[in-house]
């Protein structure tokens, strides 16, 4: 009797282990986002592609090594998405805003930041404008998230 006690008790707990956020975090305009991370460059060439959908409240944070103008692009890449662009004190540098998928391969079109970029977040599209996110506007990053600029 008390193991099946035990075991309905366990039971009734998992499904609130999957509501734990203790995956990494960034926050803007004080909304959070759990994010997977992308500071490599083999993590950074894959990104979001063959992805059918990015979770509600989910993105991608890539982190660059240096601060530079840069340029992403939807190859392979079925979502929807916006692109933000951060500099190394983590202020938004610009956004591509509503990012149609590409499947035209190495033919889809480059979205580059408007200055030099350290950071890039990549969220379903519509967040840039329902966050009503402008230039300057700053992005926090959870413990877990190496810093490569200047705080």
């Amino acid at each position: 009797m008390r193991l099946a006690s035990l075991v309905l008790f366990l039971a009734t707990l998992l499904p609130m282990a999957g509501c734990a956020t203790d995956g990494d975090w960034v926050e803007l305009k004080g909304q959070r986002y759990e994010v997977e991370l992308a500071d490599d460059h083999a993590e950074r060439n894959r990104g979001l592609m063959f992805r059918e959908s990015l979770a509600e409240g989910t993105g991608m944070l890539f982190v660059h090594d240096a601060e530079r103008p840069l340029a992403y692009w939807m190859k392979n890449t079925k979502i929807p998405l916006d692109i933000f662009y951060f500099d190394a004190s983590r202020k938004l540098v610009s956004v591509s805003r509503g990012v149609p998928p590409c499947s035209l391969g190495d033919r889809c079109p480059p979205y580059p930041s408007s200055g030099p970029a350290m950071y890039v977040l990549e969220l379903n599209a519509g967040q840039a404008n329902a966050l009503d996110v402008r230039a300057g506007d700053p992005i926090t990053f959870g413990p877990g998230i190496p810093d490569r600029g200047e705080p």
